[in-house]
């Protein structure tokens, strides 16, 4: 269903594969882009995946919209998890793609319910391990 400010779409999959790794974990990460008029799922990460696999499935150059699950233990010794929302936009990309996803990300996120931190990146240390984590906690 197109949104009438951004036009984009977003494929019945993001949502269904989001509430799968929220509800049932059956994934790490997912990472969504842009095709066409419409945001669809690109990759699932599966539950064993780790944070480097997850980094290394981003494009170096292009756009994404990506979702982690972030498992931690707090100062208290609790186990706790995350659901990180990332908009990938490297500078390498093209302008016309950063303002597409610019545009139609908030409205995206809408759609994804359960979200707890966001987190915008341009590179890769905007969104390293220790940040994440601080972000957790």
């Amino acid at each position: 269903m197109a949104n009438s400010s951004s036009g984009m779409a977003v494929h019945d999959d993001c949502k269904l594969k989001f509430y799968e790794l929220k509800t049932k974990r059956n994934y790490r990460f997912i990472i969504y882009k842009i095709e066409g008029q419409q945001v669809v799922v690109e990759k699932l990460g599966l539950p064993e995946e780790s944070y480097d696999d997850f980094t290394n499935s981003l494009p170096s150059n292009e756009c994404r919209y990506a979702v982690f699950d972030f498992d931690f233990t707090t100062d208290e010794n609790c186990q706790k998890s995350k659901i990180f929302f990332i908009a990938w936009a490297p500078d390498t990309s093209k302008v016309r793609s950063k303002m597409v996803y610019a545009s139609s990300k908030d409205r995206f996120k809408r759609e994804l319910d359960g979200i707890q931190v966001e987190l915008q990146a341009t590179d890769p240390s905007e969104m390293s391990f220790d940040i994440i984590k601080g972000r957790a906690l």
